[in-house]
């Protein structure tokens, strides 16, 4: 398989067999597992990964590459090839059981977190090995406090655990990237952690938070995208939580994102709580 990259779909292939090698092992495979590799372009994971599980998805948006692993491993019966954008495919739409799958993928960098997003929708697979540019991997294993921690890192860390797995050097793929890269493995909480609407809850504020990072999180909850909050709100919310609100949203670990939702959806609405001054 000798297609050339191409650049519209962010292709880099992994040649350094090593790194396929240790890729793949983080799998940890065995003989009954279902496995979902994203992007498999020439199969450079695929070849570690065929004939160790009892069933292999394969999905490659292009037509060319698919074919070609088509022919390939026409004779696996445990494999299928899908030729589709995995964004558009549901996990529910290629297996069963998608809380038993596991799955992997070198996707392209251009739409990391929509892929791991939408991996991350429910039914969440059991795990989850990706390579990913370095960035947005240091953005997922930041603590509090740092530059890189923020709304990335929240969104994944309060229903998952993440583990590096290597870094893979820039040199390692043809073409050569501009960045290196590195590989995460993320296991999704069970049981869930979080109801579905209290997921909603939590991207809302995350989402509003990390727009004004580098205000004090009182100021932010006062605003009305936050939902307007009074002082009294808040001074209520401090108690409840013990949190001291003058700190700024990227101090706040994913438990304590969690818990300060959860808190403030249990806050009387301002039009439920007349008392309160909005202006105040």
């Amino acid at each position: 398989m000798h297609q050339r990259p191409k650049k519209s779909l962010g292709q880099n292939f992994l040649i350094d067999g090593n790194l396929q090698r240790k890729i793949a092992e983080a799998l940890h495979l065995a003989p009954d597992d279902e496995v979902l590799e994203i992007g498999p372009g020439r199969g450079a994971l695929t070849r570690h990964l065929a004939g160790a599980c009892r069933s292999l998805i394969l999905v490659e948006l292009d037509r060319e590459l698919a074919r070609a692993l088509e022919i390939e491993y026409g004779d696996s019966p445990e494999v299928r090839v899908v030729n589709q954008n995995i964004l558009q495919c549901p996990l529910s739409s290629l297996c069963e059981t998608p809380s038993d799958l596991k799955v992997i993928g070198n996707i392209p960098y251009n739409i990391t977190s929509p892929i791991i997003f939408h991996l991350l929708s429910r039914p969440r697979p059991r795990e989850i090995v990706l390579m990913v540019q370095k960035e947005v991997g240091e953005r997922v294993l930041a603590d509090p406090g740092s530059s890189a921690f923020g709304a990335l890192t929240v969104g994944i860390r309060s229903v998952a655990a993440v583990a590096r797995v290597a870094k893979v050097p820039a040199s390692a793929f043809r073409p050569r990237p501009a960045v290196d890269s590195v590989v995460l493995r993320i296991v999704p909480q069970r049981p869930e952690p979080l109801r579905p609407e209290e997921e909603e809850a939590l991207r809302d504020l995350t989402r509003v938070a990390f727009q004004q990072r580098r205000k004090q999180f009182q100021t932010i909850l006062r605003g009305e995208p936050a939902g307007g909050f009074s002082r009294d709100q808040l001074a209520s919310l401090e108690e409840t939580t013990g949190f001291d609100l003058r700190r700024r949203p990227e101090t706040f670990s994913p438990e304590e994102f969690i818990t300060l939702s959860r808190a403030l959806r249990r806050l009387p609405s301002l039009d439920s709580n007349p008392s309160s001054d909005p202006s105040a």
